[in-house]
């Protein structure tokens, strides 16, 4: 059985979920989420909380098992308490100024680089001195602030040399030696 999947879910205060024809339906405090869910797992609510259940043992059955009650955790707590992620920019003149829901940086390309972000995400941009510039960004939706921090990482992958470029805080980068001097 599941380890992941037999485990309840507890609802936190404020969170409703609401289940009807295959689509889960969390309202909380910060958000709405909606998740389609396979016929392969039942969902129940009892007493606070959620329980998901699988209808055979199947192989893919035990797979999507721990899969959707992961995806409601998630949802569950997102809208209750909301995810985070911090990037922080390694570089010298790397800089990052938020403006609404746009995201100025210099990354060391010959012009600034404007990001887009979706209205579901809100952005803070840090700069002390002394201090890498940092890009804190925060949502109700655990899928979207990661594919969306994953774009901006991508911007300027940190590369292996000197490390430099736009990493997750505490993401350790492998640094290869470079060239030796020929004798």
């Amino acid at each position: 059985m599941s380890r992941i999947g037999k485990s309840p879910i507890p609802l936190a205060q404020g969170v409703e979920i609401s289940i009807a024809n295959g689509l889960v339906t969390v309202k909380g405090p910060k958000g709405t989420l909606t998740q389609e869910i396979d016929n392969s797992v039942n969902i129940e609510v009892k007493e606070n909380e959620v329980i998901v259940t699988r209808i055979n043992d199947h192989k893919d059955v035990r797979a999507k098992h721990g899969l959707y009650r992961s995806l409601l955790f998630n949802m569950i707590v997102g809208v209750s308490a909301g995810w985070k992620k911090e990037l922080e920019m390694i570089g010298v003149g790397y800089r990052a100024n938020a403006e609404g829901q746009r995201l100025n940086m210099t990354l060391g390309y010959s012009h600034p680089i404007v990001f887009e972000l979706p209205s579901e995400i809100k952005v803070a941009a840090k700069a002390e001195k002394g201090e890498n510039p940092m890009i804190m960004l925060e949502s109700y939706d655990k899928q979207l602030l990661g594919q969306v921090a994953a774009k901006i990482r991508s911007l300027r992958a940190p590369e292996p040399y000197k490390g430099k470029g736009v990493r997750y805080v505490g993401e350790f980068v492998r640094k290869k030696a470079g060239k030796s001097a020929a004798k």
